[in-house]
């Protein structure tokens, strides 16, 4: 019972947290947005934010395979998603610049859309097929000129911790890239705050940054042969850690 109170407490303080944090980051973004041609400043900014959420969430976080990227280079990042902690975990602590690939919807809300802007992410049209694959190009050249991006290859959170099946479209955009693709495990943040619940538990988590993937040698016609090979390198690595946990 005590233990129930102590985490509504905790719930209650990090959210006022996140809200008072999120506003007061947000403006400076939305500032900043308009002197920064890269968008490296804003994205700083919202690495600061996330790790305070990290810090208040009392989160203890192990990042393992860092060595593995070359900062000259330009990635797709492909986490599994297991709960709404995942983006302040990749935000704050994937030490690369990157840019997320988000639901052109997002970008209409208010304030939160235009420091989404401000840091330089890159907009989705899913409301139809022709403006989905339009968006998919403009990333696409987006990316060869450097810029890298993440994209959660589930398309939502799971529920029960298990990996989803992945949705298409990153992967068009991979081969459209042809820049490798960086599978990312991410375990623990289920055990924080689950798809479906709103109370925050600290727990340990882990985030394992496997080997990139080269993709220069697949095209949209066998993009779905390079989804099913991400895939399986995923599963494979969450399997085992789960059986080593």
């Amino acid at each position: 019972m005590l233990k129930s109170i102590g985490y509504r407490i905790q719930t209650l303080i990090i959210v006022l947290w996140v809200v008072v944090m999120t506003g007061g980051v947000a403006t400076i973004v939305i500032i900043c947005s308009f002197f920064s041609r890269t968008g490296n400043g804003p994205h700083l900014l919202a690495r600061f934010w996330a790790n305070s959420i990290l810090w208040v969430a009392r989160a203890k976080i192990t990042v393992s395979g860092i060595e593995k990227l070359d900062p000259e280079r330009s990635y797709i990042y492909m986490p599994n998603h297991q709960s709404n902690a995942d983006i302040p975990l990749l935000l704050g602590r994937l030490p690369v610049q990157f840019r997320w690939l988000a639901k052109a919807e997002l970008f209409k809300i208010p304030v939160f859309g235009r420091a989404m802007r401000g840091v330089g992410y890159i907009s989705i049209d899913r409301s139809n097929r022709k403006s989905a694959f339009e968006s998919l190009e403009r990333a696409a050249r987006t990316i060869r000129n450097g810029t890298s991006v993440l994209i959660f290859p589930e398309g939502t959170r799971s529920r029960d911790g298990h990996i989803l099946p992945f949705k298409k479209g990153g992967f068009v955009l991979s081969v459209d890239s042809g820049v490798p693709i960086v599978p990312i495990i991410i375990r623990g943040t289920r055990d924080i705050i689950p798809k479906g619940h709103f109370m925050i538990r600290p727990a340990p988590i882990t985030m394992q940054i496997l080997d990139p993937v080269e993709t220069s040698g697949y095209t949209r016609k066998t993009k779905d042969a390079l989804l099913e090979h991400i895939r399986s390198i995923l599963i494979d690595n969450f399997e085992n850690e789960k059986r080593e946990v």
